[in-house]
């Protein structure tokens, strides 16, 4: 019995996902649990203190990362964002690479912004620069060390068929 190869509009079967689209789909599942961890209290501490933007939001998440309204509903965006993406390869590529440097850029905003300035609207905390300067790395390496994983994948599945 011969089977036919259905290729997505990247040369991937339907059926299955390019490692590039599974780290990009575990991205945006974990940012989609960070945004909602942010408006639970006692996972976010100071949860009264939760104020919908700027420096003065005292609330922390784990005790450690500032939060706000605003930077948990951005995480929500950002992980509905990622899930969407990682339905192709193409979208996973881009959302790791652009999300990447996005995060780069948030890593130097924290740098040159003081922390209790109103410009800090968001609010980040040196956590919150560590954090975005570890995922700045994560992001551009998965996007470019996986970006060629779509072809290997697809003709490792056809490979397997029988």
């Amino acid at each position: 019995m011969a089977t036919t190869n259905s290729a997505g509009r990247d040369g991937v079967g339907t059926g299955g996902k390019t490692a590039l689209q599974k780290v990009a789909m575990l991205f945006g599942v974990v940012f989609l649990l960070v945004g909602i961890l942010g408006f639970i209290p006692g996972i976010t501490q100071e949860y009264s203190e939760l104020a919908f933007a700027g420096p003065t939001s005292g609330a922390l998440l784990l005790g450690i990362f500032q939060v706000s309204i605003l930077h948990n509903i951005v995480h929500l965006l950002f992980g509905a964002a990622g899930v969407a993406m990682a339905r192709t390869h193409a979208g996973s590529f881009n959302y790791l690479l652009w999300g990447g440097l996005i995060y780069l850029v948030l890593f130097i905003y924290g740098l040159v912004v003081p922390h209790d300035s109103q410009a800090n609207f968001v609010p980040l905390n040196a956590a919150d620069n560590w954090l975005h300067i570890v995922l700045t790395i994560a992001m551009i390496a998965a996007a470019l060390g996986l970006r060629g994983t779509a072809h290997h994948d697809a003709t490792t599945a056809t490979a397997r068929r029988p």
